[in-house]
């Protein structure tokens, strides 16, 4: 069997599973969110009754990320919403957020779910998560089954801790070679989505393998499997080794059993790629797939850049983006919008020295690179938001993010241009206000 059939094979305690198979899973984390939470809450109160108990209170992760900082009414009645289910449910692990004005003032409050999930601890190799979030998939990078589901799905699994799922074939990805160091994984997910489509790995398993993912960190690794959703795909994984491990040393105490694909596994199909012979790539408008390579695109002139989201405002996208700044001593041609996913990211960018700088810190070379102070964390302008979010696209504009998609009106206006990017091109790109090559700094 693949990873992803054992994974399934063992959470439905049946001994051999083949894809097409219909079976009832058992989930061991269900993540929701402030925009999906009081839904399935909701649906989960008629089918079950007003005064039922969850299946499990310490098997339910949920957190304020979307919505958070905005004056819109119904947004921050969402969150109150949650609070309450928590409070009534005894939910063990709700990252509250109460202060609006100053996150710092909430202990509890993390920021995305995504990396959030991942910082504190409950992404485990082996293991099913499923949230109610189509990015949820960022947690295959641990060598687990990770799934977006609906409010419905969600609603029957807080009551029963079950899901039924469909078992889904494999594709497997092979990458090879040394990667160039003005390369990100953002490169290479938009290569592969460029591939294979937006649609060339619907209901499929994206598992990925080869020395060039054996080396890369946890965080690009998530980055990798962050966007196995913009090619269809039911889920991503990258088989847990010696850097998975060492991640989770200090994030769980629970024990854990990694699975891996058998010699013998049978994959739908396989695709190779020299990472070596790459260059940096872009997703033009409006869609994932619409690949390009950055400097083909030199004479797209834009309005604004953005680095953040699940995608691409972890700590390590935001080191990126300051080597970048760093190399070139320039200043920033258009505004530069920074929200680190998590509070534990915006302190790294305010504390972590930046390798070959001196001692300085992101925060540092960004101010000095004249971009906008580093927000609160939170979902920001990738997925539009209320009216008021921060640097969400209120009129038709040009932007370079490090986001995950650039459909029409993705980040707030229908007319938008969205071109998705790694925080390296992301940045370069700022400096000159074009769309723009990294190496152009880099090399």
């Amino acid at each position: 069997m693949t990873l992803t059939e054992k994974i399934f094979s063992r959470a439905s305690e049946k001994p051999q599973l083949s894809p097409g198979d219909n079976v009832w899973v058992n989930v061991d984390i269900l993540m929701t969110h402030d925009v999906c939470g009081p839904g399935s809450f909701g649906i989960f109160k008629k089918e079950f009754g007003e005064n039922a108990k969850v299946w499990d209170r310490e098997k339910i992760v949920i957190i304020p990320d979307h919505y958070i900082f905005t004056s819109d009414e119904r947004a921050n009645r969402n969150v109150d919403i949650l609070r309450d289910f928590c409070m009534e449910q005894n939910i063990k692990y709700f990252y509250d957020i109460k202060d609006l004005g100053n996150f710092k003032a909430n202990p509890d409050y993390k920021g995305v779910c995504h990396i959030a999930l991942a910082q504190e601890g409950h992404c485990r190799p082996g293991e099913v998560l499923l949230g109610t979030d189509s990015h949820t998939c960022t947690a295959g990078a641990f060598g687990q089954f990770a799934t977006g589901i609906g409010n419905t799905d969600a609603g029957f699994v807080l009551g029963t801790g079950k899901v039924l799922l469909k078992v889904p074939p494999t594709l497997r990805f092979v990458l090879d070679g040394e990667m160039p160091d003005y390369l990100l994984a953002k490169d290479l997910i938009l290569q592969i989505i460029g591939e294979i489509s937006v649609a060339g790995a619907t209901y499929k398993s994206m598992e990925f393998v080869g020395t060039t993912v054996e080396r890369l960190s946890m965080e690009e690794r998530m980055t990798l499997c962050n966007m196995v959703v913009e090619a269809g795909g039911k889920n991503g994984v990258v088989p847990a080794d010696g850097t998975t491990f060492k991640y989770l040393e200090d994030k769980t105490s629970l024990p854990y059993e990694p699975v891996y694909s058998d010699e013998k596994a049978s994959f739908l199909s396989e695709y190779r790629f020299d990472i070596s012979k790459l260059e940096p790539l872009v997703a033009k408008p409006h869609s994932p797939d619409n690949r390009a390579l950055a400097r083909e695109c030199k004479d797209v002139k834009i309005d604004r850049v953005y680095i953040g989201s699940c995608t691409g405002g972890k700590t390590e996208d935001f080191l990126a983006a300051a080597k970048v700044f760093l190399a070139s001593g320039k200043k920033v041609k258009v505004p530069t919008f920074l929200v680190p996913a998590t509070q534990k990211v915006w302190m790294d960018v305010y504390t972590l020295p930046v390798p070959g700088s001196g001692g300085k810190t992101c925060s540092q070379i960004f101010e000095e690179a004249g971009c906008d102070t580093p927000a609160s964390p939170s979902c920001g302008a990738c997925l539009g938001g209320p009216k008021d979010t921060y640097a969400r696209m209120n009129e038709p504009m040009v932007c370079v993010s490090t986001t995950n998609r650039n459909f029409p009106g993705r980040m707030g206006h229908k007319e938008g241009q969205i071109y998705l990017a790694s925080p390296y091109t992301a940045a370069a790109s700022a400096l000159t206000g074009y769309v723009t090559d990294p190496r152009e700094f880099l090399e």
